[in-house]
């Protein structure tokens, strides 16, 4: 079944897509690669590298950058690897060019602030001819461009062809699970990102490693609940696109969300690089459906509070300690 994903479509020509593409040519597939900006396009086609998004990887052979749209008019499938809040626009944009249902799988991580809509609704009005599927897990874009092992999880309602699309994607370096759990996968990689700065926020104020622990277990318990919440599948949440992306956000200043919460924890400040953290944009609209559906996440909205400027630091942090003693759960 994998054979009728022979070309591949990129939307996107940042660190993960680009990144994705180079995964998608490993896997024996043709690739578009798409940009907006023609003359980088122009550019990564001649010299065969994203100096901008990912120096020092090389674009594969197969990997073929472009500016035009048209590009995608007869690929099989399609990856849509742009910020959560740049998505419904991407994904209309791409809409007249493709074919009748083309699987047209989200890679953001995020929830539609607005609309309080996750990413494949949002793929689903603004793509309507499309199917949609969501693929998150515990990534980095310079492991993937560089063929190290990782695992993600890939979810489609139609679980045959999640099975196909995996199948199609994966290669010995890059494995992919199958899912129907959509809602599952597209919670566990927007809430991990909200937590993910409180932990940075932990290492900026160097809190210690049991502190750090204390969070991502505690984290891990509002995000299931929230998951719970709205449809998620317990194994979904303690998979790779929820605890193996948290596990993975909360460690390391690789990550967008960590490097954020790292600088404001050591300087109360924003980094200066300027870099899209996806969890700065989910946190309100997080919290607020948290709140909506009486769900308790405490770090969550410390992290909001901050992010909005109604606490400091301090103050978040010591709202948490003082919050009143009881039962694991």
């Amino acid at each position: 079944m994998s054979a009728r994903f022979r070309r591949i479509g990129v939307v996107g020509a940042g660190a993960w897509g680009t990144a994705l593409a180079n995964a998608a040519a490993r896997a024996g597939r043709e690739v578009v690669l798409w940009g907006r900006d023609r003359a980088a396009m122009e550019a990564m086609a001649r010299t065969r590298r994203n100096e901008t998004h990912l120096p020092g990887v090389e674009i594969a052979a197969s990997v073929s950058p472009s500016p035009s749209l048209h590009v995608l008019s007869d690929c099989d499938a399609v990856l849509l690897v742009v910020p959560a809040q740049a998505s419904r626009e991407a994904a209309a944009a791409i809409a007249p060019q493709l074919k009748d249902g083309t699987p047209v799988v989200t890679c953001a991580k995020g929830i539609e602030r607005g609309t309080s809509l996750f990413m494949t609704q949002v793929l689903a009005e603004a793509c309507p001819r499309a199917v949609p599927g969501i693929l998150s897990g515990p990534s980095f874009a310079a492991d993937v461009a560089a063929g190290l092992p990782t695992a993600v999880t890939l979810a489609v309602q139609d679980f045959g062809l999640a099975e196909a699309l995996c199948t199609a994607l994966g290669s010995p370096s890059f494995r992919l699970y199958h899912s129907d759990d959509v809602r599952g996968v597209e919670i566990g990689g927007a809430a991990k990102n909200v937590l993910a700065i409180a932990a940075g926020i932990v290492g900026g104020r160097e809190l210690g490693a049991s502190a750090a622990a204390a969070l991502i277990a505690r984290g891990f318990a509002e995000l299931s609940r929230f998951g719970r919440a709205y449809g998620a599948r317990p194994e979904t949440l303690t998979g790779l696109s929820g605890l193996g992306d948290l596990i993975l956000t909360c460690s390391s200043p690789q990550s967008r969300n960590y490097a954020l919460g790292l600088s404001l924890g050591r300087t109360n400040q924003f980094p200066p690089n300027g870099k899209l953290a996806e969890g700065a944009f989910t946190a309100s609209v997080l919290v607020a459906m948290a709140e909506r559906a009486g769900i308790d996440m405490p770090i969550a909205s410390a992290v909001e509070a901050v992010l909005s400027g109604r606490d400091d630091i301090e103050q978040a942090i010591g709202s948490l300690l003082a919050r009143p003693q009881k039962a694991e759960g």
